[in-house]
């Protein structure tokens, strides 16, 4: 270790800022400067040429947050319709669930791992009341790749099968196993070979996935699950025909096969109902959560199952599915207690609901302003996209949004379908100040674009 005592120093100025109420303008520059460089030399080269934060005009570091508003270390206020990928469904720093947070910290923060923890028991069985059908078993994890690959296990184990059936267009994430599954070439070719026996399927064609099933069948081969999302997100929100889940569900009741649901940006009131699945009346063996799960304070995601696929071996063996150190600390769990709590207080997801469809309404009236830009609005509940004509149309609608102090998705790696996912706490106000922002951004797009 070199000059042990500078970078002391160095964390002492970092901790201040923490800890600071008010930082003077030199702070702030020197911020901006180190966060910038910092970034291109320690975290990744990179990666933050494709952002709008650095690509509209000075960079803008985050600092503070609340409610429906991200806000700059200068005190730029953006809306936030990026929220995370889903994370703000209950909005930023909620009251309510940071309270609990801080109380439980005040106690205990991490678990022994040896005495028992009580709140992951309190959270498992809250989980089971809010879950459709026979869910009941529990297991929490860190992040939603993470959730993912516990799924794919448990689905082995239970069912003996060894073969996995996704979809083209899908994202279950970035772990091995879990991009095994992803259905995008861009995210899986680096890494090649991957999971083995993995095969993937159109999306919304639930005769697609019989045929595959029944063909590994007819040859001697197992499926131990089929990995499906309500509605594909990160693919650009598509929604799959009415009855399609209901489908492959007989599917996979058909050949002994254990269905996974991934809800991890569709659950938890995102899409108007507390799961996606209960909106088509669906109930899977085992069902991924996360993104809003931790309520926008902390990170925290799980599975749940029908108490079928916890077999005695799991049960002999409690260790053998997996043991993450920090999967469900009594912190993490606490804020996914209290987020719980406030969302059917608050109807959650029906404030999701109502508000998603003004929303939408609001982009379908720039859709049809705008012809030449937008290709198609859609989505339900704070699940919405806007696809573009091309995806340098729809990064310079997006960069133009966010100067005027509107943060959505949408990077130069792809920005053709940019979507929507607000907290459930904005206003009709702001949703009003979303679209008249962007109605500016798309004139100012369709001229340069001279569409």
């Amino acid at each position: 270790m070199e000059q042990k005592a500078q970078i002391i120093e160095d964390l002492k100025k970092v901790i201040g800022y923490i800890k600071s109420d008010e930082l003077t303008n030199e702070e702030k520059e020197k911020i901006t400067k180190d966060t910038v460089n910092y970034f291109d030399n320690y975290v990744s080269p990179g990666w933050l040429k494709y952002r709008k934060s650095v690509s509209t005009n000075a960079a803008v570091v985050e600092w503070t947050d609340k409610g429906a508003y991200c806000t700059g270390l200068y005190g730029e206020e953006f809306i936030d319709c990026l929220g995370g990928f889903g994370i703000y469904t209950c909005g930023h720093r909620n009251d309510e669930i940071l309270d609990v947070v801080k109380a439980q910290l005040d106690h205990q923060a991490l678990h022994s791992q040896e005495l028992l923890d009580p709140l992951r028991g309190y959270l498992a069985k809250a989980v089971a009341d809010i879950t459709p059908g026979d869910l009941e078993y529990c297991f929490f994890t860190n992040g939603g790749a993470e959730a993912v690959e516990m799924a794919l296990k448990l689905s082995r184990i239970a069912t003996g099968g060894r073969w996995y059936v996704s979809t083209v267009g899908a994202f279950h994430g970035k772990s091995m196993g879990a991009v095994s599954m992803g259905g995008k070439s861009t995210y899986r070719v680096p890494y090649t070979p991957m999971v083995q026996q993995v095969q993937h399927v159109e999306y919304g064609n639930a005769e697609d996935m019989r045929k595959v099933i029944r063909n590994l069948v007819a040859v001697g081969e197992k499926v131990a699950a089929v990995i499906v999302e309500p509605i594909q997100g990160e693919a650009g929100i598509i929604i799959p025909p009415e009855g399609y889940l209901k489908e492959v569900r007989k599917i996979c009741d058909e050949y002994g096969v254990a269905l996974i649901f991934d809800e991890i940006q569709t659950g938890m009131g995102r899409t108007g109902t507390m799961w996606r699945c209960e909106a088509e009346g669906v109930v899977p063996d085992i069902m991924t959560f996360g993104k809003a799960f931790g309520g926008g304070i902390m990170p925290i995601t799980g599975i749940i199952c029908r108490p079928k696929m916890w077999t005695q071996e799991l049960i002999d063996n409690p260790w053998l599915l997996g043991s993450p150190t920090f999967g469900g600390n009594p912190v993490c769990c606490s804020a996914a207690l209290a987020t719980i709590k406030y969302m059917l207080e608050n109807n959650v997801p029906g404030q999701c609901k109502e508000k998603g469809a003004y929303l939408k309404a609001g982009l379908e009236r720039l859709w049809k302003k705008y012809p030449e830009v937008i290709n198609e609005v859609r989505g339900t509940g704070l699940m919405l996209a806007v696809e573009f004509c091309e995806s340098e149309v729809g990064y310079d609608v997006a960069k133009g949004m966010f100067k005027r102090g509107v943060m959505t998705a949408g990077t130069l790696v792809n920005a053709k379908c940019i979507r929507f996912e607000p907290a459930a706490v904005i206003t009709k106000e702001d949703m009003d100040k979303v679209i008249e922002r962007m109605d500016a951004a798309l004139e100012d797009t369709k001229k340069e674009f001279n569409l």
